[in-house]
């Protein structure tokens, strides 16, 4: 059980501010309606705070009233609300919470196969980062090996000098040498080598694309000292298919970055979305009614405190306040399209990855037939297998690929298939909670990897995969201004997901 800091807590004006910030070392924030309840508490609220927090999953953000409530009764409650917060008590109304969509209440042409909801094991120790890393590394290793016979790299003696071999290893460290050479580090569970790639070999420049922390095969001669000089180089990659994965009905709308209560929030063009979507003007092609689901990777809402001085860019300053918005925009969505929904940096969810899925006191302002999930999940439509993941990697990939910009989102996604890891760079830009299972391998391909995050529409098809980032419902901020950000907002793209064609909608 997580400890309280601190040893008492005080009574009076100042043991909500105390309590507040006791969480807040712990990571948790607190709705100022339940911290209104732990105020009236008669009790001894430093051991009403070590029921909370420990019965409390670890993936949660924020702590609502459901969670204070189930530790109460009505007796152990002042009926008076504490003056200090009587004013400042949160705009979330207050009828009961609608629980998370569960698996067998969702219409079956609709279903969440894997997220991290729920499910979150790190507390941040050793022994996460060495579950999570063996995870990964085996996960891929499997993939690899279907197509490489390798071997551990403690055998690489002196009986292997001289000869060919090949290794599957984790990309410790890269690096160039003052003579050109490039020079891999490797891991595997049992030991270390060094790989040397020479400037004169054919696959130089293809070795450029190496990058850390991803698993990879390689061939060469090894020299019996722990060295191997590498004649080729294997990425888990995609196998090998041209034609569509899989086939189903009716199309899906694919979105993202809302960005609600933000100024740059374009109102307008979302309000003629919701007109053609549910049939208020003309539609001679028919196709507004082909669509029958909507998929929503992630940032509903602008947030607060997401960059520096974002407070000048926001017309909704309260976090609860912006989500009522955004969901009076969804919910007039007409009722029979199904509309999954996933987090993004900017939302209400923890901002180590994998994210779990809105809170359910902020799922209460929604429909109760939408669908709530992480970040990232795997769903499918009808059938048809989308892997939703916001896409903060593309930040990463950005910075450490040759060719790759946020003008063509697209090709960094590409990466992500070949690698068959939605995030394969730890610790850069991309906070990623070490969990015992590494939630972003892609294990099996999917028919469609959609991704948001860097609001510029992206669309390409690779091996068989609908690629696709979303775009944005925001216009450029100064912020993106002054990172070079241009965004191609109130761009939808469709998906027929009988013939797997995409085409982009313009609303803007």
């Amino acid at each position: 059980m997580q400890q309280i800091p601190g040893s008492r807590i005080r009574q009076g004006p100042s043991a909500g501010q105390e309590i507040v910030e006791r969480l807040a070392e712990l990571g948790y924030q607190l709705e100022p309606k339940a911290l209104e309840i732990i105020c009236r508490y008669h009790g001894s609220k430093e051991d009403l705070l070590k029921r909370i927090v420990g019965s409390t999953d670890r993936s949660v953000a924020v702590i609502g009233t459901s969670q204070v409530a189930s530790h109460l009764d009505s007796a152990s409650i002042s009926s008076a609300p504490s003056p200090q917060f009587a004013q400042s008590a949160s705009p979330v109304p207050s009828p009961a919470l609608v629980s998370r969509p569960s698996l067998d209440v969702v219409p079956s042409s609709v279903e969440l196969k894997c997220d991290i909801t729920g499910r979150s094991t790190c507390v941040g120790e050793y022994s996460d980062f060495v579950h999570y890393f063996r995870d990964r590394y085996a996960k891929i290793r499997e993939i690899l090996s279907r197509r490489l016979n390798s071997r551990p790299i403690e055998s690489l003696g002196k009986s292997t000098t001289g000869r060919e071999v090949s290794v599957i290893g984790m990309v410790m460290d890269v690096r160039t040498t003052a003579k050109g050479n490039r020079v891999i580090e490797l891991e595997d569970p049992t030991g270390l080598l060094i790989a040397v790639i020479q400037k004169d070999s054919e696959i130089y420049e293809q070795s450029g694309l190496i990058i850390t922390d991803e698993v990879i095969g390689i061939t060469g001669t090894s020299d019996g000292n722990g060295r191997i000089f590498v004649k080729s180089l294997l990425w888990p990659d995609m196998p090998n298919q041209t034609a569509p994965l899989e086939k189903g009905n009716g199309c899906a709308l694919l979105l993202s970055d809302l960005h609600v209560g933000s100024k740059y929030f374009i109102a307008d063009a979302w309000q003629r979305f919701l007109e053609w979507l549910n049939g208020d003007t003309d539609d001679p092609s028919g196709l507004s009614a082909q669509v029958q689901y909507i998929v929503i990777a992630g940032d509903i809402v602008d947030g607060i405190g997401i960059y520096p001085g974002q407070e000048k860019d926001l017309a909704i300053m309260d976090i609860y306040e912006q989500y009522q918005a955004a969901a009076q925009w969804l919910n007039a969505i007409r009722k029979d399209i199904k509309v999954i929904i996933a987090p993004g940096n900017h939302d209400i969810v923890r901002q180590a990855e994998p994210q779990p899925a809105l809170p359910e006191d902020i799922q209460r302002y929604f429909r109760k037939d939408m669908l709530f999930v992480g970040n990232p999940a795997w769903v499918t439509l009808g059938g048809i297998s989308v892997l939703v993941y916001h896409g903060r990697s593309i930040d990463d990939l950005v910075l450490r690929l040759p060719g790759i910009s946020y003008a063509a989102p697209e090709k960094a996604m590409i990466e992500m298939l070949r690698r068959r890891h939605l995030s394969p760079i730890y610790g850069s830009r991309v906070s990623i909670a070490p969990e015992h299972e590494d939630h972003y391998v892609i294990s099996r391909p999917p028919a469609i990897l959609h991704c948001g995050h860097v609001h510029t529409v992206g669309i390409a098809r690779y091996k068989g995969v609908a690629v696709i980032n979303s775009g944005t419902w925001q216009s450029q901020t100064d912020f993106q201004k002054k990172m070079n950000i241009q965004p191609v907002a109130g761009v939808v793209p469709i998906v027929d997901l009988a013939s797997m064609k995409i085409r982009k909608l313009i609303f803007s």
